[in-house]
Order: C-alpha cells, then structure tokens, then sequence
C-alpha cells in the first residue's frame, strides 16, 4: 500500500510490519507544520493497510524528536487560523493513535520531547535506548499540556507522578521511565530499534483478530480517559498563545 505522506513522515516495510520514521533528522525531528501533518495521517493509513499487522515508531538520527519546532509555534501564536487548525490536528492526532487497528511499538532512539513524548504515551509498547529521556515541557514553555502526556500518563503511572513530570518538565530518563511505568524496556541504545522490531514481528505472528479486538478492549480506557479531558485541554492550549508567558518564551527562544 502506497502511504501518501510528507516528506517528514516515510513508512517502510517489513513483511506485516510497518516501519514509521519520523525523518528530520538535522532539526532533531522537531514537529512542524509537516511532519504534523504527517503523523496525524499516518495512523489511519496503518488501519487501512490490509496487510499491515503491527507498526514500529522511530526517529532518524540522533533524536526521536525535539517536540515542536519554535517557528511553529511563533506563527501560531501570531495567526489564529492556524493556530486553531494545529490544534484541531494534534486533536485528531490523538484518538487516531488511540483508535489505530494495529499494535503500535515505539523505538524511543533519543529524546523524546513535547509532542514527541506524547506519541511515545499513546503507543502500545515502548522500548528506550538507555540514553533516551522523556521530557514534556509544554507548561514550562507556556504552553497547557494538551496532547499526551496528561491526557494518557494517569493511566500508566501514579497521578502524582503524572502532575509532577508535566508540572515540571524534568526529563524522565529511560530507567525512570521504565520504573515507573512508561515504558517497557530499555535496551543499549544500537539494539533498540531491533528490539522492537523483533517485538513487532512477535506479535505479528500471533492471531491477528485476537491482537486487533483485544488492543481496542485495552484502549477503550484510553479514549474514554481522553474524550473526558481532551476538549478541555485543547481549548485551554488555544488561549495560552495570547499569553505574555508563552510570547516571550518564543522571542527567548528565537533570539529576539
């Protein structure tokens, strides 16, 4: 099956897998208006491909992603038509990850940041290269958490836990993730990737409409969790561009 798809997002194959790349390698796969785009597609394609069983997430090069690309947000935070249609996407984004038929493995090969890190909250399995940090610091942008992290992380870990990591932003290292739930393995990070694949392949072998329903028995709790606080949460994201927090944290960021 052809994936229509950004440049920034490619999908390769590996038998029944699927293999997502997000691919900016030299910004460290930080989200723009591109690779945005593409992962909010990407999910509803991996549905439809008759032959897909499984999906394994990664990012080129040295990270998974930075999070959100800065410019992005300076021109969101000056446009509302985008702003409103960005976050009308990542609203998207979410419960097409949730509702997506196959298992989703993630490949965490670096940091994980922001939006990054939200995709790593949404997937089914996740496994970290020991160097790789999770980290979501929309509120110490400025920003409302909307899109991950809080949405998902309660259900993975304590609530504590989950208000004192998006409170904060701290980086949540790969041990500590594993430790308190938001991750499955870690493994060195050259064998992260394999690993995860070598999972995919596993669960590509088992039967396929057991693996499907039983995902969607398990993310039934996910969406409902979701659909209470994501109208909400996106709502209140909307507003904190108007913020004097968020604009000067941009202009800090971009130099100005």
């Amino acid at each position: 099956m052809d994936y229509p798809l950004p440049q920034a997002v490619r999908v390769e194959s590996e038998g029944p897998v699927r293999i997502v790349r997000l691919a900016r390698p030299e910004q460290l796969n930080a989200v723009n208006d591109e690779l945005h785009l593409g992962l909010t597609r990407v999910f509803p394609l991996l549905s439809a491909d008759a032959d897909a069983r499984v999906a394994v997430i990664t990012g080129e090069g040295r990270a998974f992603s930075a999070g959100g690309d800065f410019d992005l947000l300076d021109r969101m935070a000056k446009d509302r038509d985008l702003r409103h249609t960005v976050i009308a996407e990542g609203r998207e984004l979410v419960l097409n990850m949730i509702r997506c038929r196959v298992p989703v493995v993630a490949a965490v090969n670096g940091p994980a940041v922001g939006l990054g890190c939200s995709v790593i909250a949404l997937s089914d399995v996740v496994y970290m290269a020991e160097s790789a940090y999770l980290a979501d610091p929309h509120v110490t942008v400025g920003l409302v958490a909307a899109d991950g992290g809080p949405l998902t992380w309660p259900l993975h870990t304590s609530l504590l836990l989950a208000k004192e990591y998006a409170f904060t932003g701290e980086r949540i290292t790969a041990a500590r993730a594993a430790q308190i739930g938001l991750a499955n393995h870690v493994c060195p990070d050259a064998e992260v990737l394999p690993a995860a694949v070598a999972a995919a392949q596993k669960i590509a072998a088992l039967p396929r409409q057991a693996v499907e329903a039983t995902k969607r028995v398990l993310n039934l709790h996910v969406e409902r969790a979701v659909l209470a606080t994501i109208d909400f949460a996106m709502a209140s994201e909307t507003e904190s561009f108007d913020t004097d927090d968020l604009r000067a944290n941009v202009d800090r960021f971009l130099g100005r």
